[in-house]
C-alpha cells in the first residue's frame, strides 16, 4: 500500500513554550501545522511524535499528558490529546493522534531548519497567519493545558 492509498497512522505534535507553539509552514501543503507525519512500522506512537519534532525542528521534546506510572510491564504510552480522522484525499485518510509536548532542551530552533519556517508563535502571531479553525483550535487547547508547565 502506497503512502497516498488507504489508512495511515500519523502523529501531530503542539510544543508550548512561554505561551508560544512551535509551528512550520508546511511546503508541500503551503500550511501552518504542527511537527509530525506517519508512525513507521514497528514504531510507537510516543517514539514517532518525539522523532517527528526533532526531524523538522531540531528540537528534543517530553510529551506531556496521561501514562500509568505505577506499572512498567506492560508499557505504558501516553495517551493523545485527541483522535481524528482526517480524509487526505480520494481513498487515502490519516489516523491522526494528537500529543501535547513541552521543550527537553533548548528551545533554539537549529539554523538548518530555519529555511521551513519554523518558529515559537503566540496567539496574537496566529491572527497574522493562515492558520485553518482545526489547526488554531489545537493550539489553543494545548496552551490551556500546558499554561503551569
Amino acid at each position: 500500500m502506497s503512502e497516498t492509498s488507504g489508512r495511515h497512522f500519523t502523529v501531530a505534535i503542539f510544543v508550548v513554550w512561554e505561551e508560544k507553539v512551535l509551528l512550520h509552514l508546511h511546503r508541500k501543503l503551503g500550511m501552518w501545522l504542527p511537527p509530525g507525519g506517519h508512525i513507521e512500522r514497528d514504531e510507537l506512537p510516543d517514539d514517532a511524535a518525539v522523532r517527528e519534532v526533532l526531524e523538522e525542528t531540531g528540537l528534543q521534546v517530553r510529551l506531556v499528558g496521561e501514562r500509568r506510572e505505577d506499572v512498567e510491564d506492560p508499557v505504558q504510552l501516553h495517551r493523545p490529546a485527541g483522535v481524528q480522522l482526517e480524509n487526505i484525499g480520494p481513498g487515502h485518510q490519516h489516523i491522526d493522534l494528537i500529543y501535547f509536548a513541552v521543550p527537553a532542551g533548548p528551545t533554539r530552533i537549529q539554523a538548518s531548519f530555519n529555511e521551513d519556517k519554523v518558529g515559537w508563535y503566540s496567539r496574537e502571531e496566529w491572527n497574522e497567519m493562515p492558520l485553518n479553525p482545526e489547526v488554531r483550535g489545537w493550539c489553543e487547547r494545548a496552551l490551556a493545558t500546558l499554561a503551569s508547565n
